[in-house]
Parts: structure tokens; sequence; C-alpha cells
């Protein structure tokens, strides 16, 4: 695709925020998009981010892990921080608690499949209970000043894929933006995501607020192609973005220029990995720090020849130096192998 094929639309916005034409947002994903990752995408040119996912009921216990959730710095703007919950009074009252941390904006998690959130009545379980979903989203405009967004999925099921419907009616009590995975609740992240109900709403005359899609989108060419097959306003991305932080400046390149940008090196991969981790221990302490960056090793240098030897060493290092020596160690040895 040549730079000429490139849909030019106008800016996107959601209330007073300008996110620029065709927006990549960085999905909310629970243990991954906490400040030190939302960095580096930051970093890599990601357009818009959220939070990870904060229990409204922990925010009003004032539990330690939900408060913690709320750090948001002023590099990131614009953040979103989402919420979920099952009761209608709870989310009013985290949306007030949220709103005080002053985001760009509160989203509204109406998509998460995973059991102990769908079965306590949150998240995805709202698709089965439209009315309910309604009033919850009124209540949650009605107690902040800031645009509140929704993500959600297609339905509950193969059998009541109801977003359609979910769309007009959350338009019309407010909210200012919609994303849209393209699987149901009972797919969870199996088979492939379906955009055609997405772009079935970004065709509805009735809809007026941006539609951004979600689900599977892994590669340059799968965002350009979708971005024309399917109209949406922007896209938003997860799971490819996780230790890949890079695919947010490789799909803006390809926009901009028609040209496929060259992956980063072993160099870089090793340089990201490391602000990754310095992030990481200057939010959360050493130990901590440490402790959840180990999960981000391997996807770091996922593909990468000979690297399970280094990774074993990474997860089992507790002293910060003793990090920075492997991973001098993984660049001096790319360094040998080019030369």
């Amino acid at each position: 695709m040549q730079p000429n094929n490139v849909i030019h639309c106008m800016s996107v916005k959601i209330g007073n925020i300008d996110l620029g034409e065709f927006p990549l947002l960085l999905a909310p994903m629970e243990d991954v998009s906490d400040p030190p990752f939302r960095f580096v995408c930051k970093q890599n040119g990601v357009d818009m981010m959220y939070t990870e996912f904060i229990s409204s009921e922990g925010l009003i216990r004032d539990a330690a892990k939900s408060r913690q959730k709320l750090d948001i710095f002023e590099y990131e703007r614009p953040i979103g921080i989402q919420i979920f919950g099952s009761d209608i009074n709870t989310m009013r009252e985290a949306t007030e608690i949220a709103s005080h941390v002053n985001p760009d904006l509160i989203d509204i998690n109406y998509g998460c499949p995973v059991k102990n959130v769908a079965c306590r009545g949150a998240g995805a379980s709202l698709l089965q209970d439209v009315e309910k979903m309604v009033a919850m989203t009124k209540a949650v405009v009605e107690a902040t000043p800031l645009p509140v967004t929704v993500k959600t999925r297609l339905g509950w099921d193969d059998n009541t894929k109801n977003v359609y419907e979910v769309a007009e009616r959350l338009q019309d009590v407010g909210i200012q933006a919609l994303s849209i995975h393209g699987r149901t609740r009972a797919q969870l992240y199996k088979g492939q995501a379906d955009w055609r109900m997405i772009r079935d709403i970004k065709h509805n005359p009735r809809i007026r607020i941006p539609i951004f899609g979600n689900g599977d989108v892994d590669s340059v060419e799968k965002a350009a192609a979708w971005r024309m097959e399917y109209e949406v306003d922007g896209i938003m991305i997860g799971r490819a973005s996780i230790g890949y932080p890079w695919i947010f400046r490789e799909i803006k390149h390809f926009f901009n220029t028609g040209e496929r940008l060259a992956g980063p090196t072993i160099i870089e991969r090793v340089d990201v990995c490391r602000t990754h981790l310095q992030k990481s221990v200057e939010w959360k302490g050493d130990k901590t720090g440490i402790f959840e960056m180990r999960r981000h090793y391997a996807n770091y240098f996922k593909g990468i020849p000979h690297f399970k030897e280094y990774r074993m060493r990474l997860v089992s290092l507790t002293d910060i130096n003793d990090i920075h020596a492997v991973l001098d160690e993984i660049s001096e040895q790319f360094e040998m192998e080019v030369a």
C-alpha cells in the first residue's frame, strides 16, 4: 500500500481530547498495562492509554492494590482510568474517587470475560442485562465532569450478539467513545476476532461517537488492511504490544509512508527492557519491581536464538545490578555475532 492509498480523515475527538487522525490505543490489560509498561508504549508513539482495570469495590474499600492502579503521570496523557463493578452505586462512588486523580477520561469495562469478574456480575456479564448496563453507565456519566467511554464485546455468546443495541443506548446516555473487542464473552480469546459488526455500528447513521476496533491486530499489514476494510475511527491494541511496544511506531510509520519500518535490533530490545525494568523498580520498589518484571523477559526477546539460558538466569536474579549485567551480556553477544 502506498501513502496515497491511506485514508485521510478528520481528527478523532473524545470530548475535548484531540487524538489526531486514526489513533492507536493501548488496551487496558490486567497485570500488564501498569505505568512502567505504559511508559515504553508512550515512547513508541501510542496515542491514548488506559490503566489496568480497577475494581470499584476495591476503590471504595481503599484497597491498596486498587489505589495503586490509580497512579497516572503527566507524560502519559491522554490517559483513561478504567473501572469495573456489578453495583450501580458502587460504580458511581468509584467514578468520583477516580475523577479526583484527574485522568483525561473514565472508561467502563463491559468486556472482561474472566470468570471471577463475569461471574460476579461485572465486566462482560453486563451484556446479559442491557437495562442494568444502561443504568450503570448513566450513573457514571452523571458522577463525573470527565468524558466517559466504554469497552465491550460483541455479546455474551453467538446467540446474543447485542452490541448494536448497546452502542446506541450507551451513546444515548452520554458515553463519548466505544471500543469493541470483536469476540463474544463465550469465545474468551479463542478463535478469530470478527470485526464485521464493528463496521456495521460505525455505519449506523445514529452513531456519532468514535468507534474503536480491538482484537487480533498483531501486525502492520493487518492494521492497514482492517483500517480500510472496517472503517473504524482507530485501533486498540492489547496482547500484540506485550514485549513489543514497537508495534505502535511501526504501524504509524507505515500509515505515514507506506513503508515497513525495520524491527527493533537486539540492542533496542535490551534498551527498552532496561527502561521497563528501571521504571518498574522506581514505581514498585526493588523487590516487587524485579519480581513483576520476570513475566516480560521472554516477550522482549521472543524469537531470539538461544535466549532460554539467559531467561532462566534473568528470572532467578533478585539484584538489579546482576540483571543489568545479564542484559549487558546479551548486547555483547549480539555485537559479536554481527561484527
